[in-house]
């Protein structure tokens, strides 16, 4: 579908985590953003984060990972997740490992948001990511890309933005109370460091694998 909605692109650049003076970083470590006058909220690897500050954006790193941005502009509270792989666990892991799934990842994210006064039908979801960067013999963006657009359908949520594919990574920063969203793609050496970082999961999932998961990641 075509692009739509509060979204901007923009070229690569690193974070400033230098505030204004006297502005260091919050409890919950997130930092000032002088670019963008915010306060940013990392979002990693198999966890979500949700917040309805004016003044918080949330905001991950992706290769082949996909990150559902979702909003709800009446409540003005929003989320954002980061999985790996399409589908769901065979067990019943917790939290920190059921949510590399994306259907886990998801309904956590939506949970969290309806305790928060969001409803289901007016909730916008913006998906990110999933590029082929990593070597595998499984294209792990490939399946993610499908299952987040399916499940997003599926569920019956509206669906406003869908970056995804392609063959290089993205930083993505979200404003969970307005639904603003940006996307920039990452600079080579940022990119290296992102598909080292999923490398490395895939490796340590290679050493304790769940049930199907062994096949579906060896390296070419």
């Amino acid at each position: 579908m075509p692009l739509s909605g509060p979204l901007h692109f923009q070229s690569s650049a690193g974070f400033d985590r230098r505030g204004a003076e006297g502005d260091g970083p919050r409890a919950d470590g997130s930092y000032l953003d002088r670019e963008f006058g915010a306060y940013v909220v990392p979002v990693v690897l198999g966890h979500h984060r949700i917040s309805g500050r004016d003044d918080d954006m949330l905001v991950t790193t992706l290769g082949s990972c996909v990150a559902a941005c979702v909003n709800d502009p009446v409540a003005r509270v929003g989320g954002m997740n980061h999985f790996l792989l399409p589908g769901s666990p065979s067990g019943g892991e917790g939290y920190g490992v059921a949510t590399r799934y994306g259907s886990v990842a998801m309904e956590w994210l939506i949970n969290d948001l309806l305790e928060r006064g969001a409803r289901r039908e007016r909730m916008e979801v913006k998906l990110f990511g999933a590029a082929r960067v990593i070597d595998t013999s499984l294209d792990v963006g490939a399946a993610n890309a499908a299952f987040a657009v399916d499940y997003v359908r599926r569920e019956g949520l509206a669906l406003a933005v869908q970056d995804l594919g392609g063959d290089k990574g993205r930083r993505v920063h979200f404003f969970p109370a307005t639904g603003r969203a940006f996307r920039r793609l990452l600079r080579p050496e940022a990119e290296r460091e992102t598909v080292h970082q999923e490398m490395d999961y895939l490796q340590a999932l290679r050493r304790t694998p769940m049930e199907g998961e062994m096949e579906l990641f060896e390296r070419r």
